[in-house]
């Protein structure tokens, strides 16, 4: 495992993981869960817009997309981390923002950023779970002529999303997934037991 892509698990374990049965999390979509992952603690450090940037970068070049962007809030350090890394590298990437409501002045836009209609780009989140933030992200940068094949999920929660965005032509590329965090936990919690053990 690329060595920058286990420290990020890490971070994620350590400062975004929160595990409570009783009562469980509620979660965006509705549904309730044991555990949640609170991406923005570690995307708005600076050690996690690092590993973010490097990482994301990596994938979205891979896509040979010229530009990133999703649904404020979760998407924008993200986005941003992975433009910020482009910059000085052989290909530079433009970050954009998708709005949850429409600019109520000016030009009325969906979508703040540069990137031409036309552009093939990736839509972004943080947390794909059912993937309905994600798909109204795309749905907003398909109205504003942008071609969306792709999307990059710093956690695939594993839970139906990628399902969901591959019926609307979009293929998910998971940074992290819920399978190799819960792998980390498990190995954590197992070393912690055997240290109390010796």
């Amino acid at each position: 495992m690329d060595p920058r892509k286990h420290r990020l698990l890490e971070l994620l374990l350590t400062d975004a993981f929160v595990y409570r049965e009783d009562p469980p999390f509620v979660l965006s979509s509705g549904a309730t869960s044991p555990y949640y992952v609170d991406c923005k603690k570690v995307v708005l450090s600076a050690e996690g817009q690092t590993l973010v940037g490097a990482l994301g970068y990596q994938v979205a070049r891979e896509l040979g997309v010229c530009a990133v962007g999703g649904l404020t809030l979760g998407a924008d350090p993200i986005a941003c981390a992975i433009a910020h890394h482009s910059f000085g590298r052989s290909t530079r990437l433009q970050a954009f923002v998708v709005r949850k409501e429409a600019k109520g002045h000016g030009t009325g836009k969906w979508l703040e950023g540069t990137v031409a209609p036309g552009s093939l780009v990736a839509v972004v989140d943080d947390v794909l779970t059912t993937g309905r933030s994600t798909l109204l992200a795309v749905k907003r940068a398909r109205e504003a002529g942008l071609i969306v094949t792709a999307a990059i999920a710093l956690i695939d929660r594993e839970e139906g999303g990628s399902e969901a965005l591959a019926a609307a032509g979009v293929t998910v590329h998971a940074v992290v997934t819920r399978t190799e965090l819960m792998a980390l936990r498990a190995s954590a919690q197992r070393h912690r037991s055997e240290a109390a053990v010796a």
